[in-house]
């Protein structure tokens, strides 16, 4: 079994626990926070056996193997090294980190301790995911030319932390990166150039994020993302033999999802996806890795890619100007 702990009392672990203790292999046995009185009411509340109140306290036991860290952004890394150094595999929420030096030292520390690293893209693991790429990398829709992804919703506290810019806020950071992963998984990498726009709010954030991604071969994606309009989600991706879309890619709701291929020709089809709980194929690859040596399913190069990506994309709407990928 792997003995996982909980950096921080974030909103997004609801979801992760639950997934933790439908696991085979997972164990939650503690939660850390900055407040001893905050770790143990939350741990009364959620049943975890073990409350501390600093992380470093929580890194120190010998209670744990592995840790989940929902910690804001701009905290990702400096914790994710510590826990690494502290003997502790790491599932990180996404983005790995901000500037990219951050993520290299955080794979620097994984290769350095021999420890799993990943980052919680949870999308990626549902069996929807699996049977795109099938289709996709199995040529089912022909030459791949476009993929369309927009991810919104919106924030009506204007003290919600995804609207402070110094704790890595801004719509593009906190949900135009899954559209961003979506296009580099369908397209097999990271964008040769992008060109991206933005609309800046009193927050000083991004609010809402458009841009547009060049591939060779004359591929292209389109990704947006906003807190400024109602909770709306898509992808489409095009090929010269048919269409996928998917109205539900990065959300559990099973009873709304459908993944939805139009031919060159002929009628359009509902394609039949077996359901799972959403955050459970990350912690189930996590234990697997952890316990059984197979590298992570979605690699440390992928998420370097994904903050490569991202960069260049608020580059590109500071400078209003294309912008190459280093």
């Amino acid at each position: 079994m792997v003995h996982w702990g909980i950096i921080s009392t974030a909103n997004i672990n609801r979801r992760v626990i639950p997934a933790i203790r439908a696991s085979e292999q997972g164990d939650l046995l503690a939660v850390a926070s900055r407040d001893a009185e905050r770790a143990g009411a939350y741990a009364a509340h959620w049943e975890i056996p073990h409350a501390f109140g600093s992380y470093s306290s929580m890194l120190d036991s010998d209670l744990i193997h592995a840790v989940y860290i929902s910690l804001p952004n701009h905290l990702h890394a400096e914790w994710t090294v510590k826990s690494l150094e502290a003997g502790k595999h790491v599932l990180c929420e996404k983005p790995l980190a901000l500037p990219l030096e951050e993520v290299d030292r955080m794979i620097a520390a994984s290769e350095a301790s021999g420890l799993v690293l990943a980052e919680a893209f949870m999308y990626r693991h549902h069996p929807q995911m699996k049977l795109v790429g099938e289709w996709v990398h199995h040529g089912r829709l022909g030459d791949i030319s476009l993929v369309r992804g927009v991810f919104n919703f919106t924030i009506q506290n204007r003290e919600n932390i995804r609207l402070d810019p110094n704790a890595g806020g801004g719509s593009l950071w906190d949900i135009g990166v899954y559209p961003v992963s979506m296009a580099q998984y369908v397209m097999g990498g990271p964008p040769e150039r992008v060109f991206g726009d933005q609309w800046i709010g009193d927050t000083g954030v991004d609010e809402t994020f458009v841009g547009q991604l060049l591939y060779s071969q004359n591929r292209h994606a389109q990704i947006s993302s906003s807190f400024r309009t109602p909770f709306y989600t898509l992808v489409e991706i095009l090929g010269t033999e048919g269409t996928l879309t998917l109205n539900r890619p990065f959300v559990q709701l099973d009873d709304e999802r459908q993944l939805i291929f139009c031919p060159a020709t002929g009628e359009a089809q509902i394609l039949p996806v077996p359901e799972k709980e959403l955050y459970l194929g990350e912690i189930e690859d996590m234990n697997t890795a952890i316990l059984d040596g197979k590298p992570p399913y979605l690699t440390l190069e992928e998420s370097r890619n994904h903050v490569r990506t991202v960069l260049a994309l608020y580059e590109s709407a500071q400078r209003q100007m294309l912008v190459e990928l280093d």
